[in-house]
């Protein structure tokens, strides 16, 4: 039987009193990787925040490994082995490249079937962080801040990795790296959400594809069924 490495059961989440999730449910099996899809405003990057504990749900469950998280701290989901590659990479920027991995260094799970990740391992998978690791992280470029935001998600050794929108703000070029870098990850066997709003970086990376509008579901298939339904996804992501 599949094992699930996350699943989101009817969740309902607010800030303040706006309703932004709407018994939102979806499952992301082991080892592989679930692209969630949807315009600004569609409740992605809440689902991150849920998922991560820094978002309390209203009602619902987020479950990791068959264990139930709601409620829990970030601190203990990232000791269940959860990670976060946050929108914007919110990188400490005061801090050197090796500092921001450091900082982040957690032993793996007992359950993890994955090797560590150590500095030596993110130096090997980014070379140009290796060439850096004593400069100040503010002084990096855009696309060297993305890898060392994914770079200092690894270094929690997690199960589970969560990518909010690992494109945004990147030439193509380095969309391209990241995109393969991302490639690579799943090949290893991580548990992967690509949350993005094109579809054209998720579609040909992606096992499964989960689509939100307006705080809800409103597909879950594969890339392979979408094109064949021909689903519209005018309709929930706009023009592309």
């Amino acid at each position: 039987m599949a094992t699930n490495a996350l699943k989101l059961s009817h969740v309902d989440a607010f800030y303040g009193d706006s309703h932004v999730l709407g018994d939102i449910s979806f499952e992301l099996g082991e080892a592989r990787m679930l692209g969630l899809l949807g315009r600004n405003g569609a409740g992605k990057s809440t689902c991150m925040n849920v998922t991560m504990g820094l978002l309390p749900p209203r009602r619902g469950e987020v479950i990791v490994f068959g264990e139930t998280v709601t409620g829990k701290s970030p601190e203990m989901i990232a000791a269940r082995g959860v990670a976060l590659v946050p929108q914007g990479r919110r990188i400490f920027k005061s801090l050197t490249v090796r500092e921001n991995l450091m900082v982040a260094a957690r032993k793996p799970d007992p359950g993890s079937k994955h090797a560590p990740w150590t500095t030596d391992t993110v130096f090997g998978m980014f070379p140009r962080l290796s060439e850096r690791r004593n400069q100040i992280a503010a002084h990096l470029s855009g696309g060297e801040q993305q890898m060392l935001a994914i770079g200092r998600a690894l270094m929690g050794n997690p199960r589970v990795l969560l990518m909010d929108e690992p494109s945004e703000g990147l030439a193509p070029q380095i969309v391209a790296e990241v995109m393969a870098t991302i490639r690579k990850l799943k090949e290893s066997g991580l548990s992967i959400v690509l949350v993005e709003q094109n579809p054209k970086l998720v579609f040909d990376v992606a096992d499964d594809i989960v689509i939100l509008n307006t705080g809800r579901v409103a597909v879950v298939s594969t890339p392979a069924k979408i094109e064949k339904d021909g689903v519209d996804l005018r309709q929930h992501l706009g023009v592309f």
